[in-house]
C-alpha cells in the first residue's frame, strides 16, 4: 500500500511539473483589473447612465485612468498609451457641472477618447509621432479633430503609441515600436504584434482603456491594427475629416478615422468629426456629401437587397482566414445580400505608389516642422535625419532609409511625381474600385482584412502574411473592417470597401453583419514563452 501511495505521489508530482512547465505557453495574466463594469461598454449605454444619474463623467474618467494604470503601465504592460492627459479629470468635472445645469453639450458628451500621438492637441501633451525629436512639440492650437471632439463633449484621455512616424521611416520595422513609447503589445496574446501604425489606438480600445480612439491611415494603419486587435476601424474617404494639425505622410492618402468596439460607436463618432476645413483643401470635396449623423444608417436589415463583391484575388494566404471569410459570405446571403465573386485587375504600381509617398512626405513634413514651435530642435527632414544619427535610441533597431530616400526627392512640381500620382489614381479608381463596382453593380466589395497577428520581432521587423489595404488607401476611398472570427485565439477581420463618400452604405452593411455574427470578444492578455 505504501508503494502504491508513493507511485501515486510521484505521478501527481510529475503531472504538476508538466502543468507548470506548459502553463507559460498559454495562460491568463492574473490581475484584479479595476472598473470591470466598463468592459465592453458602449456609447449608448454610457449616455443612458449619465441621463439616469447612475454615474458621473468624473467617475467614468477616473475609472478609465485607473484601468490604464493597471493594464497599460503595470499588469500586462500593453504600452499602448504614451501620455495621459493631466487635465482629464478637470475636464470631466466641468462636464459634470454642465450636466447638472442641464446644458450637456454635443453627441459625444462624457465619452473618453484617446488620440494617436501624431494629432495636435493644444494642452499639456506634446505631439511626438513617437519620435524623440518631437518630445517637446507642444502644438500652438488644437487640430480640427481635437477641436471637434471637445465641442462634441468628448474627454481626451491621452495620446496613444504608434509605429514611429506612422511607420514611414525604416526599410523594415516592428509595428507599434517608437523611440518615445517602446513596443506596444497585442492584448490577446502579449508577444504578438498589434500591427500599425495606429497600434496603441487599437490595443487600447480592445483592452477597454477608452471608449473610442482616433487613428490615422496612409495605407493600412487603421484597418490592419483593427484586424489584429479585434475591433472595428473605419478609414474614411480622404477629405471627409480634416487632416490639418496631423503630422503628415501623404497629402493624397492620409486620413484620420475612428476606432471602436462596435459599428454603432464608430457611427456615433464619425458625424461630429466631418466638415469643411479651409486649411485642408481635400475637405472641400466633402461639401454636400458628408453627414452630421451616421447613426441613422444603423439598420439591422441593412444587408437586404445589397450586392457585395467577394474579392477572390485577396484569398489564399491562409486556409483559416479563407474558411472564416466564406462563413461571412454565407451570413451575408442569409441576411438577404447577393454575394458576387469578382477578381481585382492585375496592376504593377508599387514603384509609382512609393514615389508618391516619398515626394509627399518630404513636402508635408518640412511644412509641419517649419510651422512648429521653437522647442522642436529640427526644422526640416534633413535636420531630422541628422538628429536620429546622433540619438542613442532612434536607430537602435531600425534604419531610416525611407527618410533618406524622401530627402533625395525634388518638389511636387517634379514630372516623376506627377506621372506617378496620375498612374496610381487611375489604376485604383477608374480602372480599379470604380470599374469593379460599376461592371458588377455592387454596393460594396468584401475582402479579408489580414492574417492573425505575428510574433513581434525587434530584430527582423514585421512578418505580414496577407491582406490588401492599398486599393482603398491609394484611391482615397472608404474601408471599414470588423471582426469575423478567431484563429488560434487571435482575431481576424473582414473589410467592406466602397466608392468615395459611401460611409453610410458601409456602416449599414457592417452593422447588419455585426448583429448577425457577433464576433467581438474581449482579450484575455494571454502570454506565451
Amino acid at each position: 500500500m505504501k508503494t502504491d501511495h508513493l507511485i501515486k505521489s510521484l505521478l501527481l508530482a510529475f503531472l504538476l511539473l508538466i502543468i507548470s512547465c506548459t502553463a507559460g505557453t498559454d495562460r491568463k495574466t492574473v490581475a484584479p483589473f479595476p472598473a470591470p463594469w466598463l468592459e465592453e461598454m458602449t456609447i449608448s449605454r454610457l449616455e443612458e447612465g449619465y441621463a439616469k444619474g447612475s454615474y458621473t463623467v468624473t467617475q467614468v474618467v477616473k475609472d478609465y485612468l485607473d484601468r490604464i494604470a493597471a493594464i497599460d503601465k503595470n499588469g500586462p504592460g500593453l504600452n499602448s498609451v504614451i501620455i495621459v492627459n493631466p487635465d482629464a479629470l478637470e475636464i470631466a468635472k466641468e462636464l459634470d457641472r454642465e450636466l447638472k445645469s442641464g446644458k450637456a453639450r454635443g453627441p459625444l458628451f462624457g465619452i473618453p477618447v484617446l488620440l494617436k500621438d501624431n494629432i495636435d492637441t493644444h494642452d499639456k501633451m506634446p505631439n511626438s509621432a513617437g519620435s524623440r525629436a518631437l518630445k517637446d512639440n507642444y502644438p500652438l492650437k488644437d487640430s480640427p479633430v481635437a477641436k471637434k471632439l471637445r465641442e462634441a463633449g468628448a474627454v481626451i484621455l491621452g495620446k496613444t503609441n504608434l509605429s514611429e512616424w506612422a511607420n514611414f521611416r525604416a526599410s523594415a520595422s516592428s509595428s507599434g515600436w517608437s523611440g518615445m513609447g517602446g513596443q506596444t503589445k497585442n492584448p490577446y496574446v502579449l508577444d504578438r504584434n498589434p500591427c500599425g501604425s495606429s497600434s496603441g489606438s487599437a490595443a487600447a480600445v480592445s483592452a477597454n482603456l477608452c471608449m473610442l480612439a482616433i487613428g490615422t491611415e496612409t495605407d493600412g494603419s487603421i484597418v490592419c491594427p483593427s484586424n489584429n486587435n479585434g475591433i472595428v476601424g473605419l478609414k474614411p474617404t480622404v477629405g471627409l475629416i480634416s487632416r490639418s494639425g496631423i503630422i503628415p505622410i501623404s497629402f493624397t492618402q492620409d486620413t484620420p478615422g475612428p476606432m471602436g468596439r462596435t459599428v454603432s460607436d464608430i457611427a456615433a463618432c464619425l458625424g461630429p468629426l466631418t466638415g469643411v476645413d479651409s486649411n485642408d483643401i481635400m475637405t472641400l470635396s466633402s461639401s454636400g456629401k458628408s453627414k452630421n449623423d451616421y447613426t441613422v444608417f444603423l439598420n439591422s436589415k441593412g444587408l437586404k437587397g445589397r450586392r457585395i463583391g467577394l474579392l477572390k484575388s485577396d484569398m489564399g494566404f491562409s486556409s483559416g482566414v479563407d474558411t472564416l471569410f466564406m462563413n461571412v459570405a454565407e451570413i451575408l446571403r442569409r441576411e438577404g445580400a447577393e454575394v458576387i465573386p469578382i477578381e481585382a485587375p492585375r496592376v504593377n504600381i508599387g514603384e509609382a505608389a512609393l514615389n508618391v509617398l516619398l515626394y509627399e512626405f518630404k513636402d508635408g513634413i518640412n511644412k509641419y516642422l517649419r510651422s512648429s514651435g521653437s522647442s522642436v530642435p529640427v526644422r526640416d527632414l534633413k535636420e531630422l535625419i541628422e538628429f536620429n544619427k546622433k540619438d542613442s535610441v532612434e536607430l537602435r533597431y531600425f534604419d531610416q532609409k525611407e527618410f533618406e530616400r524622401a530627402e533625395a526627392k525634388g518638389d511636387l512640381n517634379s514630372k516623376e511625381y506627377k506621372d506617378a500620382l496620375s498612374k496610381i489614381l487611375h489604376a485604383m479608381r477608374e480602372d480599379g474600385i470604380d470599374k469593379m463596382m460599376t461592371e458588377n453593380k455592387l454596393d460594396a466589395i468584401m475582402s479579408p482584412t489580414g492574417s492573425p497577428a505575428w510574433k513581434t520581432d525587434l530584430l527582423l521587423g514585421d512578418h505580414f502574411v496577407g491582406g490588401n489595404s492599398s486599393p482603398a488607401a491609394i484611391a482615397g476611398y472608404p474601408s471599414l473592417t470588423l471582426p469575423m472570427g478567431f484563429i488560434g485565439g487571435l482575431p481576424v477581420g473582414v473589410s467592406f470597401t466602397g466608392r468615395a463618400w459611401s460611409e453610410d452604405v458601409l456602416i449599414g452593411i457592417a452593422f447588419s453583419y455585426e448583429q448577425a455574427a457577433k464576433q467581438r470578444r474581449a482579450p484575455k492578455f494571454l502570454t506565451t514563452d
